[in-house]
């Protein structure tokens, strides 16, 4: 005896072994504004339940077979935090608070009249609510972070990158990453951080361009509490536990070098206002532009903080030494401003495909963002139609989009045909017909 939720709609399964009064507490709940979903049957009542159920569970106690509290365990088992109220007539204050112990969201005496169980189940399903909301935040966040992580392109010096990348994520050292402005620097910083033990912490990073003398301590080790204000974290103690990230390091002035190596090399910081020091772990990734080896000899930068953070170095090309991976790049740049604008995927005109292979990209993956965003926005070179011809037809840019779609699958499964059909929800001959239909091989999207 089962009704559908409608998303807006409080969702209750009632579970008691007695019929007649599952009915009637159906009714109440109808009444009440609530959807229900009554089971006789304790075990019967477990199909469908887990992270993602968007109801409360309202049980009695004494029923035949699995009774309410060994319900609750197997609900707990399979999400800790679903609502599980709890109904009897021969309960307890021990009884009641040994149950609230372990984790029963309520605990009702009957007979309990409707008003208290109607707050109940709203406060229970409220929390419910809640919980989903913050998971799918969590899940959106998730996403967003992966995005911004992934190494796009398919050569040699990516294909080598990624596995370098996974590598120095799980060995946990610290990392020097050296390459032209635009080049990518913070993207693989995030990458290392999000492949390794620490990605359950937060990534801090710091414009070392932007902190001179009087902003050094207030930024790392955090402002004191002024008046009603409550003292400010630094980056450093945000860090713990995590990785701290330092842009353009060659930036910092000598002294500030100094001061900086002093509070990572010693494991241990004192905010301001802190009665005692506190311990410091985290996993410092440095970057720079600058020539630091040249830097050191010519006594700009510390030999001590470079040889500290060059545990591993990596260096990253201009994009114009990788040009092979430029039209992938701008698909993925041009994909997701449009999904960030709320628009359509323009297509890839002549003109467009003209510049990405003809220009010389000076601002590397930064300049080529601006210019897929550009695009997103219709403000980058159109091809005229040809004479007596006409623009493309509405089939031809749902087919380029298409095509998109299906190139963007692939990548994020790296050339898996079953994952990428999952993805896109394709049958499997659909998704081969339309991979011939374009002219698209899983195996060019699969590293190595």
């Amino acid at each position: 005896m089962t009704d559908t939720p409608t998303p807006d709609t409080p969702l209750v399964r009632l579970v008691d072994d007695d019929p007649d009064l599952l009915e009637a507490q159906m009714q109440a709940l109808h009444l009440a504004g609530f959807r229900a979903e009554a089971f006789t049957d304790a075990a019967a009542a477990l199909g469908g339940l887990g992270p993602d159920w968007p109801g409360v569970v309202l049980s009695d106690v004494r029923m035949p077979g699995m009774d309410g509290f060994q319900l609750f365990e197997r609900i707990r088992a399979l999400d800790p935090d679903l609502p599980v109220i709890l109904l009897t007539g021969h309960g307890d204050v021990p009884m009641a608070v040994a149950a609230l112990k372990q984790g029963v969201y309520d605990f009702l005496a009957k007979p309990v009249g409707g008003g208290t169980l109607a707050a109940a189940l709203a406060r229970a399903a409220s929390s419910r609510a809640l919980v989903l909301e913050n998971r799918a935040l969590r899940r959106q966040q998730q996403d967003s972070a992966a995005r911004e992580t992934r190494l796009i392109g398919q050569s040699p010096f990516m294909q080598h990158l990624r596995e370098t990348v996974a590598r120095l994520a799980e060995a946990g050292g610290d990392v020097l990453i050296l390459g032209p402005g635009g080049s990518g620097k913070e993207t693989v910083a995030r990458a290392i951080h999000r492949q390794g033990p620490r990605r359950a912490r937060a990534f801090v990073p710091v414009a070392c361009a932007a902190l001179d003398e009087a902003r050094f301590e207030s930024e790392m080790l955090g402002a004191e509490p002024q008046g009603r204000t409550p003292r400010a974290p630094g980056r450093l103690e945000a860090a713990h536990r995590g990785t701290l990230y330092l842009d353009e390091i060659d930036a910092l002035a000598p002294a500030l070098q100094a001061r900086l190596l002093a509070l990572i090399e010693v494991g241990q910081i004192q905010p301001p206002g802190s009665a005692a020091p506190r311990p410091l772990d985290l996993r410092v990734i440095a970057s720079s532009r600058a020539d630091l080896e040249r830097l050191m000899r010519e006594g700009a930068f510390r030999s001590d903080l470079y040889y500290r953070l060059s545990g591993a170095v990596l260096t990253l090309p201009p994009l114009a030494e990788r040009r092979e991976d430029i039209p992938a790049l701008f698909r993925h740049f041009l994909l997701a401003a449009a999904a960030r604008l709320n628009l359509p995927v323009a297509p890839v005109t002549g003109a467009v495909k003209a510049r990405l292979a003809g220009h010389g990209w000076p601002g590397n993956l930064r300049e080529l963002r601006q210019f897929a965003e550009s695009h997103a926005l219709g403000l980058t070179p159109f091809d005229p139609p040809a004479e007596g011809g006409d623009a493309p037809g509405l089939s031809d840019l749902v087919a380029e989009y298409e095509a998109e779609l299906i190139r963007e699958a692939l990548r994020l499964a790296q050339g898996n045909a079953t994952q990428a059909m999952a993805r896109l929800r394709l049958p499997r001959k659909t998704f081969y017909d339309k991979l011939a239909r374009h002219g698209i091989k899983p195996a060019d999207f699969r590293p190595g």
